[in-house]
């Protein structure tokens, strides 16, 4: 037992001061590969869904759950591109969307812009808290400002999607 405590001793004061020797910056290393490779892994690899963002050439995003339940909202360039947006138009629940069909639009100071699908489904559930205060699609696009839950009837439609890597490179081609 003795020896043991030795043992665990040595390894802790050993680890300490290596551990003093690392900058702060050199700790952070880690957790940010880290934070990169969790990000794009999907929940489970026997699922067509993902809990992953796929992006539209029309700027919406869409977030689907196991459950085949996909969230949909605008990307950060389409909310700064539009500016203050002080209303939005959503569809009711039950509609039913054909795959870029238009569903509503947002209002801003400076335009206005019609919604499209991003899937085939039907309307769930639309975020009521949008109607009071519409700020939330620019303050928290990718969270508290989503637009509207739909189910998904044609999961074949996420692959057409684009990925966060590809939409990234769409944005920096229309900007050139």
């Amino acid at each position: 037992m003795m020896a043991m405590c030795s043992v665990v001793r040595c390894a802790a004061v050993s680890l300490t001061s290596s551990l003093s020797r690392l900058s702060h910056r050199n700790l952070l290393i880690p957790v940010r590969l880290l934070e990169r490779s969790c990000y794009n892994r999907s929940l489970s690899t026997s699922s067509p869904f993902c809990a992953v963002l796929r992006f539209t050439d029309k700027h919406e995003w869409v977030r689907v759950e196991e459950s085949g339940v996909a969230t949909v909202g605008i990307s950060n360039f389409a909310q700064e591109a539009l500016g203050d947006v002080v209303y939005c138009g959503l569809p009711e629940i039950g509609t039913r969307l054909t795959q870029s069909d238009e569903f509503g639009a947002l209002e801003s100071v400076k335009a206005a812009s019609e919604l499209y699908s991003p899937l085939t489904g039907e309307v769930t559930e639309v975020n009521d808290t949008l109607a009071d205060k519409p700020g939330l699609v620019n303050k928290s696009c990718y969270k508290d400002g989503w637009l509207m839950k739909m189910s998904v009837s044609v999961p074949d439609e996420l692959d057409a999607l684009m990925d966060e890597a590809a939409y990234e490179r769409y944005i920096k081609s229309i900007e050139d």
